[in-house]
């Protein structure tokens, strides 16, 4: 009984890192039917700066805040100078080209941080059973959560946002600008990837740090519905327990194969997610 409680409290800060980054992904695929496969890049990006910042002012929250800018400020560029241009040339296009970008700033970060592992803080202690750390990273993301769907339920910039994605061309006639909507979500959405990386990156930080988090993060998105950010939450919390239990009762390494698992059984028994919407849209 006290492995099974150990691995469920072990999952639920798992699951929320992946429900994070599985967010940042739910929101760009709302707006522009993308997934963004840059987004662990631009994640690892912010947390370099995050760790030069935080080594060299010793002010773990300073290196914080600096991640969560930047991010910001790197998804609103790739979505300006790299996505834009691409409006025009179909999904696949821009696909790849973030399937490129993530290849680049990886080998950027390697050239500038090295692909040796540097030690990276935490925000809080991490020892212990749900430590405080553990606790920090599920309220940081039901309060993100939280707050993105308040802002798509509720508030002017989010009714906005969700018509420059569902029918541009009607939003345009209505006055919305489309283009601005679409580099909101790109920054808001690099901004929620950033706080995951900041979750996930402790306590080391090198090139390939979030790759395997990456793919537990999609498996949570398809999970739960690309559509859905409430969806992904439960499916980023479903898949980090049900994580959890293979790895502390059947060995760590048949982890990544139990996600892609699950990843191929829902994308053919429901692609849609257990909380998405089969839409038809128009041409």
């Amino acid at each position: 009984m006290t492995t099974f409680l150990n691995l469920t409290v072990a999952g639920l800060s798992s699951g929320a890192v992946y429900a994070a980054l599985g967010l940042s992904l739910v929101i760009i695929y709302r707006a522009t039917r993308v997934v963004n496969f840059a987004q662990p890049a631009l994640a690892l990006i912010s947390g370099y700066l995050a760790y030069s910042v935080t080594k060299s002012t010793g002010s773990y929250w300073l290196g914080f805040a600096v991640a969560i800018v930047a991010g910001t400020l790197l998804g609103v560029a790739v979505e300006r100078l790299l996505i834009r241009p691409l409006r025009n040339a179909g999904e696949l296009s821009a696909i790849i080209v973030t399937l490129g970008l993530l290849l680049v700033l990886q080998a950027v970060a390697g050239m500038i941080w090295s692909n040796e592992p540097h030690a990276f803080s935490y925000a809080f202690d991490f020892r212990g059973r749900f430590a405080a750390s553990d606790l920090f990273a599920v309220l940081a993301v039901i309060g993100t959560a939280a707050g993105v769907l308040l802002l798509f339920k509720f508030t002017s910039l989010g009714l906005r946002l969700r018509a420059a994605a569902f029918n541009p061309e009607v939003a345009r006639l209505l006055g919305v600008r489309v283009g601005l909507m679409l580099t909101i979500g790109w920054g808001l959405a690099a901004a929620v990837g950033s706080l995951a990386g900041m979750l996930a990156i402790p306590p080391f930080i090198s090139p390939t740090v979030l790759d395997e988090v990456f793919v537990y993060a999609l498996t949570a998105a398809v999970l739960g519905g690309l559509d859905n950010p409430l969806g992904t939450i439960v499916g980023g919390l479903a898949v980090g327990i049900g994580l959890s239990y293979v790895s502390g009762l059947l060995g760590p390494e048949l982890v990544p194969l139990a996600a892609l698992a699950i990843l191929v059984a829902v994308l053919a028994i429901r692609p849609t997610g257990l909380f998405g919407r089969a839409t038809a849209r128009r041409a």
